[in-house]
């Protein structure tokens, strides 16, 4: 199937999906409502994805046999995580396979300085921040950027991982030593008073899409939870949706996207960073709206109308780490708690193993 799809994709088409974690096998889900049968590619087998589509290949991002199997089975690929190798999208690419969202995508989100750099080009408001790859330029960065400051490696790195503050000019060479000397970009700290986030989607036509906004809180660097809709006032919630636009315009995107916004004083949002996928932040959709984030992305990618994005309900959204989904039986007696859980194995300590969604009223 490696010739470039007729869309709108018709039920019956099938779908690859990089990636076999629990994004990828909400996604596969979603797109099993829709008619669409599913093949996961992940190196891991019995994935939690894998388990729940039509099928998976075991194999490395990299293993081109793997990636020519994948192409030659799926009308069109998206992936469920950011880190996928960019050569992996240009072996799919070369194989005549459609990925979406496209490479542009990628490359921004994989790397925190050409993220922060691609959303200034674009007039998209940030923290300001400068790049570090050596003791020369760390020192040179905390002279422009003062401390405190935070240092973050430049690629990968996930829930609070890969990050350092520098308290003081003096913690700045230790910092470099606690991320292991990699390359890395240093924040200034936002003055925040809480963290924001909006879901959006845009369709292959250009139609963009934009979900309530989220309030979101954090434990240890990792999501806690998520209560959506968010309060917010008109203004902010013009702003995160235009900033959402910007983005999704700026790189031709299709698919859902995750902003992640601080709020400062006065309702001025600044965006901390945006992820190519379905979001953890935007799981409170699964319970609160007709459509929700990862049928949407699903959608997409397929070339269909993008669904409505109106709250049903309000609903607070609550990760559960490590061994806390052994409450499920107590979580399934609660009245109006949705329990999505991830066909996990080990439950260790602060992975996330499922999430619950609380539904009430939307208030008037």
């Amino acid at each position: 199937m490696t010739a470039s799809p007729a869309l709108p994709l018709p039920p019956g088409s099938t779908l690859g999906i990089l990636g076999g974690g629990q994004l990828g096998r909400m996604l596969a889900l979603a797109a099993s409502r829709l008619g669409f049968d599913v093949v996961i590619l992940d190196p891991e087998e019995n994935s939690p994805a894998g388990r729940v589509a039509a099928r998976q290949i075991v194999g490395a991002y990299d293993d081109r046999w793997a990636l020519k199997r994948l192409a030659e089975a799926c009308h069109v690929v998206t992936y469920e995580f950011e880190n996928v190798p960019a050569d992996t999208v240009a072996e799919l690419t070369a194989l005549g396979c459609e990925v979406a969202p496209g490479a542009a995508a990628l490359a921004a989100a994989q790397d925190r300085v050409v993220e922060k750099t691609f959303l200034a080009e674009i007039g998209v408001p940030t923290v300001a921040f400068a790049p570090v790859d050596d003791e020369e330029s760390l020192l040179a960065a905390v002279a422009k950027i003062g401390a405190p400051s935070l240092l973050k490696t430049r690629r990968e790195g996930y829930d609070g991982k890969g990050q350092a503050w520098i308290q003081r000019p003096g913690d700045a060479i230790a910092a470099f030593e606690k991320i292991g000397r990699q390359p890395a970009i240093l924040e200034a700290p936002a003055d925040f008073g809480r963290e924001l986030s909006v879901i959006a989607a845009r369709g292959r036509n250009g139609e963009i899409v934009c979900y309530p906004l989220s309030d979101n809180h954090h434990e240890g660097g990792v999501l806690r939870r998520t209560i959506a809709p968010a309060k917010a006032t008109p203004s902010e919630r013009d702003q995160a949706e235009a900033i959402a636009a910007k983005i999704l315009t700026a790189l031709d995107y299709v698919g859902v996207i995750g902003v992640e916004l601080f709020e400062l004083a006065g309702g001025k949002l600044l965006v901390n960073e945006f992820a190519p996928r379905v979001h953890n932040t935007g799981h409170w959709t699964q319970d609160g709206c007709e459509v929700d984030q990862f049928e949407q992305h699903i959608r997409a990618v397929a070339g269909w109308p993008l669904g409505p994005t109106a709250a049903l309900a309000r609903v607070e959204m609550t990760n559960l780490l490590g061994p806390e989904v052994d409450a499920w039986k107590k979580l399934a007696a609660e009245p109006e708690t949705r329990i999505h859980l991830y066909g996990k194995g080990e439950a260790r300590p602060g992975r996330k193993m499922g999430h619950v969604n609380r539904l009430r009223p939307l208030e008037g």
